[in-house]
């Protein structure tokens, strides 16, 4: 461990810490009840968060899965099939939600670092019949977390929305962080959204509020979501002390993603001259760097915990995949520090 130097935790974003502006916010906040519909706040941040995606109403729930997982039960009935990347967060990382909540199958596809094939994809489509179920979703991610923080082009988004419209299916864009994509590429949010009924996105990564995340789409979609938030318990009350923070996010922080994007993608840079390590540096994108592990002496497990003793935490996806994502409380000081660690540990 660093004597005097704070840890260089790159376990994840959601780890960032709230602004000395989001915190003011938050004492400050005028407040009512939001179950009953009067929380002043809480009206502001889901007026903006709708705006912003060229959407017609916001919801703000307690977390990105709560907001995907009513997305499905929106769109979909019992029995429905729903087409999805095999590595996507609803599908790896929400504990079978859709299957417990929704009822629904899903169709797990190897999307192409995130990239759905769309003729694949229309080939398996199924109408429904007496022999057959309906497939009445598909599912986005964008960045795609599993595949080093990925873009989705625009273009692709185009293409998934022509085909939904002519297999009268729905779209579900889970983008956590898609911010990430906007600033990174410079689309606005709102062009991604065009093309999805409905866009869920984190307030609590990259931006750094320390709670919350928001579901926007037509007025009808909304006013069933927010029936379903309550029935999971989503129903909060006087909840504009944290959705200040929310604002404050949308508002202020979403400029100051492209300086995580450069220090990972100069992690990246080091990391790929590392042995053990394999990692192509042209494929980190935004904040995300997620690489195979493979020393002639060490674990992925190992190397982790040499790495916490000094004062460094990152994550493994599986037995030798490591991740490590850059945000607001990582310095450059910390990602150099980072790298002369590893050479130290993996020469």
């Amino acid at each position: 461990m660093r004597k005097g130097k704070k840890i260089v935790d790159l376990r994840s974003d959601t780890v960032t810490k709230p602004t000395p502006e989001m915190r003011k916010a938050m004492a400050e906040a005028v407040v009512g009840d939001d179950v009953l519909g009067d929380d002043p706040t809480v009206k502001r941040l889901e007026t903006l968060a709708a705006e912003m995606m060229g959407k017609e109403a916001g919801l703000y729930v307690p977390s990105g899965t709560m907001g995907n997982e009513i997305a499905v039960k929106c769109w979909t009935r019992e029995g429905d099939e729903i087409i999805l990347d095999e590595f996507s967060h609803i599908y790896t990382h929400e504990l079978s939600g859709i299957a417990v909540i929704s009822r629904v199958l899903p169709r797990p596809m190897g999307y192409e670092r995130g990239i759905p094939d769309v003729k694949r994809i229309s080939r398996i489509i199924s109408r429904e019949t007496a022999h057959t179920v309906r497939t009445s979703l598909i599912c986005l991610e964008n960045t795609h977390n599993h595949r080093s923080g990925a873009i989705v082009p625009l273009e692709a988004f185009k293409e998934v929305r022509e085909m939904a419209n002519w297999f009268e299916m729905r779209v579900h864009l889970d983008g956590a962080r898609i911010f990430n994509a906007s600033v990174a590429t410079g689309i606005p949010v709102s062009e991604y959204a065009r093309n999805c009924d409905s866009v869920m996105f984190c307030l609590s990564k990259g931006l750094s509020a320390p709670i919350g995340s928001m579901l926007v789409g037509p007025e009808d979609f909304i006013r069933r979501a927010r029936r379903i938030r309550r029935m999971l318990g989503g129903g909060m009350r006087q909840v504009g002390v944290i959705a200040a923070a929310g604002l404050v996010a949308l508002q202020k922080m979403i400029p100051r993603l492209a300086h995580d994007h450069r220090l990972a993608k100069k992690l990246a840079l080091s990391l790929s001259e590392l042995p053990g390590i394999i990692l192509d540096p042209d494929t980190i994108q935004t904040n995300i760097v997620i690489f195979p592990f493979q020393h002639k002496r060490l674990t992925a497990q190992d190397l982790l915990k040499k790495l916490a003793r000094r004062g460094i935490l990152a994550l493994t996806v599986n037995h030798d995949l490591i991740r490590m994502v850059t945000h607001k409380d990582v310095d450059e000081e910390g990602i150099d520090y980072t790298v002369a660690t590893l050479r130290s540990i993996c020469r």
